[in-house]
């Protein structure tokens, strides 16, 4: 998946009341229940059906390494989903999410300005309708690239302009060479 995906799924789960099942057998037995059969969670995990009933039978304990992550993604995908949505609509509409990273970050602007780029270490509380339109666009599949540029256009009105307040001539802020993303509610 993406970075900046990521980064808001895990913004979302440490909303999470309950921790998701541990345990490969657990979450196997999740998964059946949330999809209604062995037969669906065989295709979804790209196994067969007879390992997943071995695995609700607890006869197997240890997935390897890219079937337990394929299980836990999957897992954490559909685990408490109205906790999920009660968090991303508290931060579209109340809240707003925080940005911390490190990066590469530079802008477009008059002759005369240092604008160059440079790594700059941010945190950075962004307003409810970035929140919003971050979170829309994860919704729609956008790729990275587009959440990216919608993280670039708010840190360059909140960070950059101070909401008008200054270097009102700026016109675009570029956001490359990530070293560390993080999302926070």
């Amino acid at each position: 998946m993406s970075m900046f995906g990521d980064g808001l799924d895990a913004a979302v789960q440490k909303a999470f009341t309950r921790p998701a099942p541990k345990s490969a057998p657990a979450q196997m037995r999740y998964l059946v229940k949330q999809l209604k059969g062995t037969k669906a969670v065989a295709q979804m995990l790209r196994i067969s059906q007879r390992t997943v009933e071995r695995y609700v039978k607890d006869q197997i304990k240890k997935p390897r390494p890219d079937l337990a992550a394929r299980l836990e993604r999957e897992v954490k995908k559909r685990w408490q989903p109205q906790i999920r949505a009660k968090a991303r609509q508290k931060a579209a509409t109340t809240g707003g999410i925080v940005i911390d990273t490190r990066a590469r970050i530079g802008y477009t602007a008059p002759i005369g300005t240092t604008d160059e780029d440079r790594l700059r270490h941010l945190t950075v509380a962004l307003p409810p309708q970035y929140a919003a339109r971050l979170f829309d666009a994860q919704e729609r599949g956008a790729s990275d690239q587009q959440i990216r540029q919608i993280a670039a256009e708010a840190l360059k009105e909140v960070y950059f302009q101070d909401d008008g307040r200054r270097a009102g001539q700026l016109e675009e802020v570029r956001f490359t060479d990530i070293e560390h993303l993080e999302f926070d509610l």
